[in-house]
């Protein structure tokens, strides 16, 4: 049976030129980095390599680059070490971010950490209500800002210019959750304005475990985890050096064949969009699918009401279709999306989550439609 995979806003196959690099370093280079002899320093050159690889992609400081195990573990650094810096009592998020920034935010809430947590408004695509973002600000003292670049599981895009000239206006630190859009657009720090921003080099045909946090160097944190002197004294552990050198490689192919693969794939969203709209009456799409206000990689389809909708993603899995979604189930025994929740979708409709990669052929789409018009024409309501 044909598999077509279009879940890759969760992880996506691995680049094989990374896939070359990393394998070379694993085979040959394997000494500790923090070691002083003649292997580990050429180990810890690798790293350093990366390092400014990553750098100068982002226009950043080689030295505001740290490299983590994943975006998770990125946000929480951010977060955390962040808030703890400067004594941060007020937060502002939305109620439609990763669960790495919500549930952080409502574990330092819970703690006493910080004294306030606000949500600002969005609205039914999952758009920032910006006016009540500067309003927010206003009136509390110095906050904490954390929104993300693009919403995970709708595509809908933040304009991060926008909240960071907000930010330098009041003061506040910003935190970017960029997990979805590092490497599928250009991000120039020198430009952007946010003090933090993350990346998890599986979301970019990288592997997984390795992620970087970019902290500007106007910031000051203390370290999340303790117990070496790696990362500048920043993050104890032996570096995942294979990692870190798939990462770096991951990103500068992403960004040498950017406007190549941003094409190519939103040229595929665009033609799904259409044939669904042209196949599948009552069908409708969770935020927003224009190009300039979307994730090109995302598209979020909300079926019409139908028989066994809880089974939708199986039916489809059986089917050779893999994807992801859910819907804003409003059961107490079964909560659904938080995100669709928060937009306030309708709990009635399932909904489905594509996500395309520079692998995805028309031929794939083309399968995944076919299948979905028959496991929709099976449950459809009597």
């Amino acid at each position: 049976m044909k598999r077509v995979y279009l879940d890759n806003a969760a992880t996506t196959p691995l680049d094989p030129t990374v896939v070359a690099e990393m394998t070379n370093v694993m085979q040959n280079y394997y000494g500790n980095p923090s070691a002083i002899h003649a292997l580990g320093r050429e180990v810890r050159t690798l790293v350093e390599k990366a390092r400014k690889t990553v750098a100068t992609l982002l226009n950043a400081s080689p030295s505001e680059i740290f490299f983590t195990s994943g975006g998770t573990e990125a946000d929480n650094t951010a977060i955390r070490c962040g808030i703890a810096a400067y004594g941060i009592k007020h937060a502002i998020t939305s109620k439609i971010e990763h669960h790495a920034v919500e549930h952080t935010l409502n574990m330092l809430l819970k703690d006493g950490v910080i004294d306030k947590l606000s949500f600002v408004n969005i609205d039914e695509k999952g758009n920032v209500d910006y006016a009540h973002l500067e309003e927010l600000l206003a009136n509390n003292d110095r906050s904490f800002v954390s929104l993300m670049h693009a919403n995970n599981e709708l595509g809908t895009l933040t304009d991060m210019q926008k909240v960071g000239d907000l930010c330098e206006k009041y003061n506040a630190i910003y935190h970017a959750d960029t997990v979805q859009t590092m490497g599928h657009y250009t991000h120039d720090v020198r430009q952007l304005k946010a003090h933090f921003m993350v990346c998890a080099a599986h979301k970019l045909h990288g592997p997984k475990g390795v992620g970087f946090l970019y902290v500007n160097n106007s910031i000051k944190i203390p370290p999340m985890i303790y117990g070496g002197a790696q990362e500048r004294n920043m993050r104890g552990g032996t570096e995942n050096v294979y990692g870190i050198v798939g990462l770096a490689k991951a990103l500068e192919i992403a960004y040498a064949e950017m406007e190549e693969h941003q094409k190519h794939v939103q040229d595929l969203k665009d033609y799904m969009k259409e044939q669904l709209i042209a196949e599948i009456p009552g069908i409708s799409f969770n935020g927003e699918t224009d190009a300039d206000k979307s994730l090109y990689t995302v598209l979020n389809v909300s079926f019409p009401e139908m028989d066994m909708a809880d089974m939708l993603l199986f039916n489809l899995d059986i089917n050779g279709v893999c994807a992801s979604g859910g819907s804003a189930c409003s059961s107490g025994s079964n909560i659904g999306s938080h995100v669709l929740n928060g937009i306030k979708a309708d709990p009635n409709r399932p909904a489905v989550r594509f996500s395309f990669s520079k692998y995805t052929t028309k031929e794939d789409i083309d399968y995944t439609l076919e299948k979905v018009k028959m496991v929709v024409k099976q449950n459809a309501l009597a």
